[in-house]
C-alpha cells in the first residue's frame, strides 16, 4: 500500500498481473469517462493503447487503485514523454500491429473498435514544442464507485510530487473535450488549458508547471 484513501480504497504499485483489470477500467471509462463497453467490439484494445503500456514501460509511475470490489482505477505517469513515445514506437506498437489488422483510412467504413485499430497502426507520437515546458504526462481513470471521495485530487498530487522529485518541470494530460467533469477537475487542481495551433486535434491538452 502506498496511499490509503479510506473506505477500503488504497493506491498500490500496478503489476503485470493487473493487465486485465487495468484494461477493464480503461474500457469502463473509455467513452469520455463513461462506459464504452457497448461501443467496442474488442474490449482489450483501449487498455492496450491507454493503460497497459504504462505498467510495462514506465513501472515506477504506474499505480492501481484497489477498492472493496477489486481494481477501481489507475494512475499512470511518464517522466519524459519523448522517451516514452520512442519506446512505444519501437517496442509496443509493433507487437500490437502484428496482432490486429489496419481497418484502412475510410472512416465511414469503420465499425466497433476500428478507430482503435487505426490508432495502433497510425499512432501520433509527436511532441509539439509548446509542450516542452511540460515534459511529463499522465493518465488517471476511476470507476464510479471511487469517485466523489477526494481520491482523484490526492492521487494527482501524489503523481505530481513523484514526477517533480524525479526531475520533471511539469506535466500535461489529454482530455476528451466531451468530458466536462474531468476538465473542471483539472482546472480545480491547478491545470490550465493549452491553446496552441501546433497541438493535436481531438483532445484538450491541460498542463501544469511544477514548483
Amino acid at each position: 500500500m502506498i496511499l490509503d484513501f479510506g473506505a477500503g480504497f488504497f493506491l498500490r504499485r500496478a503489476a503485470a498481473s493487473d493487465h486485465a483489470a487495468l484494461a477493464a477500467v480503461c474500457l469502463k471509462t473509455g467513452d469520455a469517462g463513461r462506459d464504452a463497453t457497448g461501443r467496442e467490439d474488442d474490449p482489450r484494445l483501449l487498455g492496450d493503447i491507454f493503460a497497459i503500456p504504462y505498467q510495462v514501460l514506465e513501472p515506477d509511475f504506474a499505480f492501481a487503485l484497489e477498492g472493496p470490489g477489486g481494481v477501481s482505477g489507475y494512475l499512470f505517469g511518464a517522466l519524459d514523454t519523448r522517451s516514452f513515445n520512442r519506446r512505444l514506437a519501437a517496442e509496443w506498437y509493433p507487437v500490437l500491429q502484428r496482432r490486429v489488422a489496419d481497418p484502412g483510412p475510410d472512416r465511414a467504413a469503420w465499425r466497433g473498435s476500428d478507430w482503435a485499430r487505426h490508432v495502433i497502426h497510425h499512432p501520433d507520437l509527436s511532441m509539439p514544442q509548446s509542450l516542452a515546458a511540460y515534459p511529463s504526462h499522465g493518465h488517471i481513470d476511476l470507476l464510479p464507485a471511487a469517485r466523489g471521495r477526494g481520491i482523484g485530487r490526492k492521487a494527482m498530487a501524489f503523481l505530481e510530487r513523484r514526477l517533480a522529485d524525479a526531475g520533471s518541470s511539469g506535466m500535461h494530460l489529454a482530455v476528451d473535450p466531451r468530458n466536462h467533469d474531468a476538465l473542471q477537475f483539472y482546472k480545480a487542481i491547478g491545470f490550465r488549458i493549452l491553446d496552441d495551433a501546433g497541438l493535436p486535434h481531438g483532445s484538450v491538452l491541460v498542463a501544469k508547471r511544477f514548483p
